[in-house]
């Protein structure tokens, strides 16, 4: 079994003892009451011009790196990423190997005014309303982790219920199963679900078959500001950044220097 699988076998048995508690019905009655969802394209392609957006995460340990930060209030922490200039919060909400919860996820909502990325292994349409009722404004879906017709419908109910879909690609054909399925915002994830190894190539290899229509999204391997760059060059419109910011002394100055290598002069000179 790989790591991806052992993980959603968790994940599925995490959820069924939710939806014990919970029930559908009473998640989409809670998700009537709270605002509408953020329109998150807006915040994090900028299309215009050459300024590339920073997703900072909120994430405690990985299976890859075990224990990162203690991150005993999530709140504050991303305070201190909004106020740094972040487009976007990802939230770990996946208990078992990240050591997430909806509650963190809660947390933020009430902190931030930005939007806010559920960030998880989304295999049923529970979990899709689960995200919105908790105040999400972006879900990520994982190609490797759902048949071509349930990530069509997982795509269509993300946005049906006014929240982008944010789904991860690992390879070319994933990035094409993603553009078929109605994705606008595709990430390139340089990690390896079922090794665990980081290949920061995996974006410049994927990237020229993704429209410019299409909001790209960087993910895993950075590990500072020249990454960013990098990034940007080589054609993102959005990096995701993790554990580089989780274990900065500084998340804020961290978090500025993340932004400001996304606005770096050299990325403007290159669309003259």
């Amino acid at each position: 079994m790989s790591v991806l699988e052992e993980i959603i076998a968790g994940v599925r048995e995490d959820l069924a003892w939710r939806e014990e508690r919970v029930s559908l019905d009473q998640l989409k009655e809670r998700a009537s009451r709270i605002p509408s969802a953020k329109a998150a394209e807006a915040y994090l392609s900028h299309k215009d011009h050459r300024t590339v957006s920073i997703i900072a995460e909120c994430k405690r340990s990985s299976p890859s790196k075990g224990n990162l930060a203690a991150i005993t209030d999530p709140a504050a922490l991303a305070q201190q990423y909004e106020s740094g200039g972040a487009a976007a919060i990802s939230v770990l909400t996946e208990e078992r190997r990240f050591s997430g919860s909806l509650a963190d996820l809660d947390a933020v909502r009430r902190a931030v005014d930005i939007p806010i990325l559920r960030k998880d292994f989304i295999v049923t349409p529970y979990q899709i309303w689960e995200a919105r009722a908790h105040g999400a404004d972006i879900v990520l879906l994982i190609v490797a982790a759902l048949e071509q017709t349930v990530l069509t419908s997982f795509i269509e109910r993300v946005h049906s219920l006014g929240m982008t879909a944010l789904v991860e690609t690992h390879d070319r054909e994933e990035a094409r199963r993603a553009l078929d399925a109605g994705a606008r915002v595709i990430g390139v994830n340089a990690r390896n679900l079922k090794t665990l190894e980081v290949n920061r190539n995996v974006f410049d290899q994927v990237v020229d078959i993704l429209p410019s229509r299409i909001t790209r999204v960087a993910e895993s391997g950075v590990r500072g500001p020249q990454d960013v760059v990098a990034y940007a060059r080589s054609g993102a419109d959005v990096v995701l950044v993790g554990e580089a910011l989780v274990r900065s002394a500084d998340p804020h100055a961290m978090m500025k220097e993340m932004v400001a290598a996304g606005q770096h002069p050299s990325l403007e000179a290159m669309e003259r």
